[in-house]
């Protein structure tokens, strides 16, 4: 006889504690199966086979089977499609429901849609459950019901909105001792599936009090240790959105925007899906003229424009999957701006490097940077990466480490001149949106 469980689909809340979906299915009544797919419909794309994002998914996976097994329980760690390997479940054991989090992304809507459809072919119900965010979809709209576009007026009604309710912790480690009782599954390795270890560093899941209470003074400047890092970890959810927030409200104002920020490109991407799909958000930016020049971008993401603070921050990426907070807006400003290359070639080249790579987030700040996102600034916003190198790197901390041969005689020429670049640009998106 098959044993009759109910399912926990773990994806982007890789955790024990605090997991709204998990909590629900462990109060469910049936012992739960706890699950996690590698997705061949992701890892196939990437080409880079010592991607750090799986490594890190990879090592949060075995550390949590550690703590199930300790309590007599076990992981299920599958590798291939979805709706194949539910259908493999669905055969060996007796499911009455799946339980897991919602998940905003288009491909993971058609994904879920795809493995809904099959589930309810064999009378099981797919339920799942906000816990990426405090608010969602268009819990946080204006008064006539549409969604917000700008984020001054969104983050004023997110936090007249937040209520205990909203960032209480749900207590699914209580109830552990419901997980379906199994011996210990093995976890496949990177290698079986055709991937290596990346050698990153990667952050603890816990940052400094001090850290959060100085973000405002410190978060700008590269060479310090300004920003907690916190990007991987709410990314693939080894902590909770619930934790952070109630962390930040009584010591940071601005930490707790950081995390606003984080949420009204989530909502953006619900309610305009096409920014997800290579699509401006603001429409009119399709008829920019980039110039796209294929050897100036490559100088660009090896980090080897002639500009420091540019070339800095793209060595830091490549050689860590990490880039300063700051950095990122100067980078994106000076590929979309100075070299007028089409702010997709960008956000797909963060997408292969950035550990902390979410889609929201990502699209968000390069189209930001490209004028052609949510931003009630005009387009005419154009960073001179030297200014911005002495306002935030002073003393060239952050640009020697990463570019030591700045202190010789074998640095390179300034790949474009900035005063002419930003002519240039401030031409090319004129004319490009009097087209309209």
């Amino acid at each position: 006889m098959k044993p009759s469980v109910n399912i926990f689909w773990f994806r982007r809340d890789i955790r024990l504690d605090d997991n709204a979906g998990l909590y629900h299915a462990l109060k469910d009544g049936l012992p739960v199966l706890p699950v996690f797919i590698f997705d061949r419909n992701i890892l196939d794309k990437l080409e880079e086979k010592r991607d750090g994002r799986v490594e890190f998914i990879h090592q949060a996976l075995t550390a949590m089977q550690q703590k199930l097994v300790d309590r007599g329980a076990s992981l299920k760690v599958f590798y291939g499609f979805p709706e194949k390997i539910f259908a493999d479940i669905l055969h060996d054991y007796s499911i009455q429901k799946v339980f897991t989090n919602h998940d905003y992304e288009s491909y993971a809507k058609e994904r879920d849609g795809s493995v809904s459809s099959l589930l309810e072919k064999n009378n099981v119900k797919l339920l799942t459950f906000k816990d990426q965010v405090i608010f969602e979809k268009e819990e946080v709209v204006k008064s006539d019901g549409s969604p917000y576009v700008v984020f001054t007026p969104y983050s004023r009604l997110w936090l007249s909105k937040l209520a205990e309710f909203y960032i209480k912790s749900y207590p699914s480690e209580k109830y552990a001792d419901r997980f379906f009782r199994q011996p210990e599954n093995i976890i496949p390795t990177l290698q079986e599936m055709g991937f290596h270890q990346a050698g990153y560093s990667f952050p603890p899941a816990v940052s400094e009090e001090s850290l959060i209470r100085d973000y405002q003074r410190r978060r700008d400047f590269p060479a310090e240790k300004g920003t907690s890092k916190m990007g991987i970890h709410l990314r693939f959810g080894t902590i909770s959105i619930r934790k952070l927030v109630s962390r930040a409200i009584p010591i940071s104002e601005t930490y707790l925007k950081e995390l606003i920020w984080r949420e009204f490109y989530q909502m953006i991407l619900w309610n305009f899906p096409r920014v997800g799909q290579g699509r401006a958000f603001k429409i009119e930016y399709e008829q920019i003229e980039w110039r796209n020049n294929e050897n100036e971008f490559d100088a660009w993401r090896t980090g080897f424009t002639g500009y420091p603070i540019v070339d800095a921050g793209m060595r830091e990426l490549n050689a860590t999957g990490f880039m300063h907070n700051r950095v990122r807006m100067i980078v994106a400003s000076f590929l979309t701006k100075h070299l007028l290359i089409d702010w997709r070639w960008g956000e797909a080249y963060f997408a292969e490097k950035l550990l902390d790579y979410d889609l929201a987030s990502n699209n968000g700040g390069w189209q930001w940077a490209a004028g052609s996102g949510c931003d009630a600034a005009p387009y005419f916003r154009i960073f001179n990466p030297s200014l911005q190198a002495k306002k935030f790197d002073p003393e060239s901390k952050y640009i020697h480490k990463w570019v030591p041969e700045l202190n010789g005689f074998g640095y390179l020429e300034p790949i474009v001149n900035h005063e002419f670049a930003r002519k240039r640009c401030l031409e090319t998106f004129a004319r490009g949106l009097k087209t309209m």
